[in-house]
This record gives structure tokens, sequence and C-alpha cells, in this order.
């Protein structure tokens, strides 16, 4: 909230606001737009949000360092309903979820009972109420910089889907 009020004043209120998102982005800005209307809202664009929280999270809370890693918000990140991704409830805001399918980490990947990017599975990247979700052959902690990845958003900030 620190940052993005200030990052909205801003911007001129005759152009659209589109969010772009990594991670615990996504729930930021979530928890945001769950407290605050944007009126220029246009698009929203999730990579790798976990939506429903990440079993990561379920199993490695209580190991030594494990908070001091992920701070306080990614305590918060777990699939209990309880989590806060859990209570944000359904999106009521035009967004599109990249959802990874590859890793580099075997451990987490262990974890995680399904498809996954190494951090989030791909069915807790989606979202109720979302308007479109795929699927890429992309790790969590390097999707952001992949030119196909790339290539989607700007797609989808304009044309509201993802290339097919």
């Amino acid at each position: 909230e620190a940052t993005i009020a200030p990052a909205l004043e801003q911007c001129s209120d005759d152009k659209g606001i589109n969010f772009v998102t990594h991670s615990l982005g996504g729930i930021l800005v979530r928890h945001y737009l769950s407290n605050h209307e944007i009126q220029n809202l246009e698009r929203v664009v999730m990579l790798g949000p976990p939506n429903q929280g990440s079993e990561v999270v379920d199993k490695m809370k209580s190991f030594p360092g494990f908070h001091f890693i992920n701070g306080d918000a990614g305590m918060q990140l777990g699939t209990g309903e309880l989590s806060i991704p859990n209570q944000l409830g359904k999106a009521e805001f035009d967004v599109g979820i990249v959802a990874g399918t590859k890793s580099i980490n075997w451990i987490l990947s262990w974890i995680i009972p399904s498809t996954d990017d190494g951090k989030v599975s791909v069915e807790r990247t989606k979202l109720e109420g979302m308007n479109d979700h795929i699927e890429m052959k992309v790790t969590h902690p390097f999707m952001m910089k992949n030119d196909e990845v790339i290539a989607q958003v700007v797609h989808y900030l304009k044309n509201g889907t993802f290339k097919r």
C-alpha cells in the first residue's frame, strides 16, 4: 500500500492503469484492490502467483531459517482457508495468470503434489474470476525474464487474452 498509492498519484487520470506482478506481488495487488478502487484500472497480469497459497509454506514454515528468508508475508502464504491469499476472495478485475511448469528446485517440487514451477503448483495459481490462464515451461525465479512470457504479458495487456 505504501508503494502503490504514491505510484498511482503519479499516473494521469486519463490513462489506463495496468499491473504486472510476480509471485507475492500478485497477492499484494489483490489485497490493495480489495480495499481500494482504481477508477481507470484496465488489466492485471500475474506471473506465478500463489493465489491459493503454496504447499511449500505448509511444509517448510517450521524449518529453521524459513521465516528469516521469507519474512512475515511469506509465512502467510500457506494453503489453509485462513491464509491471506484464500481470504481475499475472487477477482473483481480483469486478470490473466501465467503459471510455470518447469522447476529447477527438485526438493520443493517433491513437496508440491502436482505440476509446478518450483514454488507454486499450476492449480494454486488459479483464481476464481480470472479472465485467462496459461501454462508455460518456465521456472518461478526466472519467468519474468523469459522473452516468451514477456510477449504473453504484452499480448494480454493489449488484448485481454493470452496468445494461443
